[in-house]
């Protein structure tokens, strides 16, 4: 296959890309400083020469988007919003002037599109949608990726929860905090902890991909959340670490300030099921966080 993965130089790209090479498909990166061969300048909201790349592709996926691991200022979250929306808009066009058109586009959403939810779990049809920053950030999203239907180009949102991996994201901070005693629960620790393990997560792509019967918003999470009580004290008993101090939220709101972050990363309770991947027959690696942490650790 030829895939182009735009903004794919992140943690999930650079994931993505090993994966489907070893699958031996051809893949090519938009990135705003390219310094490979396989890498295509673009600024992610302009046309320009990267567009040509996109003819006769067989999967596009954009992952494009500020960080939301930041203090939500003004400033930040106007780049937060405008990251995603302006990315999605010049693809549209890229796309709708392709003669040979990619047969199928990712496009990157989250899982915290829905509400904080201690016991309502939520799948793609019945899940509950919000109304705060970042679920609104997440539907002006999907709603500018959904806007223009284009012939022959199935369109998938790829709402996606904590992706548990060694080399990025937000596990190798987890387990330093752990390593240094502070592997207690964060706040009340009963919000729910949805995740997937970075192995699945590039199984599941390929899935996606792979199946034409899928389409429209899937969430992209392992099927067992869990409180995130439960889920530090895993991660302590697998690295062998008898005591992890408990973070209160009054502590967590000082800590936020110097680590230059939002508690609501680590507060917010997302209870999210995949219900479109397990009845497609999406067979989980790791379903199980025991199982995830003791390959990851």
């Amino acid at each position: 296959m030829k895939i182009l993965i735009a903004a794919g130089t992140g943690f999930l790209g650079k994931n993505l890309e090993k994966y489907f090479k070893e699958k031996e498909s051809h893949v090519y990166i938009l990135t705003r400083n390219p310094k490979r061969p396989n890498e295509i300048q673009w600024d992610a909201k302009t046309l320009g020469e990267w567009k040509s790349f996109l003819e006769n592709s067989d999967v596009l996926i954009n992952l494009t988007g500020k960080s939301v691991d930041c203090r939500y200022t003004e400033k930040n979250k106007k780049e937060i919003f405008d990251s995603r929306i302006d990315s999605t808009k010049v693809l549209q066009q890229a796309v709708d002037q392709c003669i040979n058109k990619p047969k199928v586009w990712l496009n990157a959403s989250s899982a915290t599109i829905y509400v904080h939810s201690e016991t309502q779990l939520n799948t793609e049809e019945n899940g509950i949608i919000g109304d705060d920053f970042s679920m609104n950030i997440c539907k002006s999203w999907e709603k500018e990726f959904f806007k223009s239907e284009t012939e022959n180009v199935r369109k998938v949102a790829l709402r996606t929860s904590i992706v548990l991996g060694n080399n990025g994201g937000a596990f190798p901070k987890l387990k330093t905090i752990t390593k240094f005693g502070l592997g207690g629960k964060q706040g009340r620790g009963n919000q729910n902890v949805s995740w997937i393990h970075i192995d699945d997560f590039c199984k599941a792509i390929k899935f996606i991909i792979d199946n034409e019967n899928i389409s429209g918003e899937i969430n992209v999470t392992a099927p067992n959340p869990l409180p995130n009580v439960e889920f530090m004290q895993k991660l302590r008993k697998q690295m062998k670490l008898p005591f992890g101090l408990n973070a209160p939220v009054w502590q967590l709101e000082i800590a936020s300030i110097f680590l230059n972050t939002e508690t609501e990363l680590l507060l917010k309770s997302r209870n999210v099921y995949p219900e479109k991947l397990m009845k497609s027959g999406f067979e989980f690696s790791y379903s199980e966080i025991d199982s995830a942490f003791e390959n990851l650790i």
